[in-house]
């Protein structure tokens, strides 16, 4: 099972107004193992950056003057996605500046590429309820190495979310995975010395055994004589 792992960092909050992608980067997972396939684009908006932006991610318009737009990369990028599932973070957002992007290249939607797309915002608010599920917070609950992480950045944030969503979901796969190419695990045997067990013995009662018995006789009526309990208490008392 391919999968891709995404992330982006953007001038604001809403594509609608305008905003665009400034940075965008992509790992390989192939049967929850990290390849070393990557990809990864500043890219030139053509446009401001918010300050709000700016703060989380520090790039700025001037760092990125010289880098590709995002149409100069798009075949490269939909390549390397093509026949994958996506794994994003608050996928809505990603999702949407994307199709944003591709809209303005008269390129079809991103689901046109890619199989499926896995939120891993949602799936760690179903399994973690009531919690912060933000990246820096899941690598604190599942004790991945985040020190390094001072500002956003969409091939760092892919990095930690690959080890992220293999710590969520290990033990299981993708719906869409039949588990073909994957090593199935042994299962684990545990034996106990029983010879030593002392079983105690209740005896039925009188009542119990006239209940059974009553029983026998139901079903064997029911059944027209096909009763091999009773077929077999007749054997047991011939001569």
């Amino acid at each position: 099972m391919r999968q891709i792992v995404l992330d982006t960092e953007t001038t604001g909050l809403d594509p609608g107004k305008g905003h665009r992608i400034i940075e965008l980067a992509a790992i390989e997972l192939c049967n929850r193992k990290i390849s070393d396939r990557r990809f990864h684009r500043y890219l030139n908006p053509e446009r401001e950056i918010d300050a709000g932006a700016a703060e989380i991610h520090g790039l700025t318009l001037e760092r990125l003057q010289d880098e590709p737009k995002f149409a100069e990369i798009a075949p490269a990028l939909l390549e390397f996605i093509s026949g994958a599932e996506l794994i994003i973070h608050n996928a809505p957002f990603d999702i949407g500046f994307l199709n944003k992007e591709l809209e303005r290249c008269e390129l079809p939607a991103l689901n046109s590429y890619c199989v499926s797309v896995i939120d891993t915002l949602k799936l760690a608010k179903e399994l973690h309820p009531g919690k912060k599920n933000n990246l820096n917070a899941l690598c604190d609950r599942y004790q991945i190495d985040n020190s390094h992480r001072t500002l956003h950045g969409a091939l760092l944030d892919t990095e930690l979310l690959a080890e992220v969503y293999l710590s969520m979901t290990r033990g299981q796969k993708s719906l869409l995975d039949d588990g073909s190419n994957e090593q199935k695990e042994e299962p684990i045997m545990v034996f106990a010395d029983l010879s030593r067990l002392q079983l105690r013995v209740l005896p039925a009662s009188t009542d119990e055994l006239a209940q059974h018995a009553q029983q026998l006789t139901d079903i064997d009526k029911a059944s027209k004589g096909a009763c091999l309990w009773k077929q077999l208490e007749l054997l047991e008392v011939q001569p």
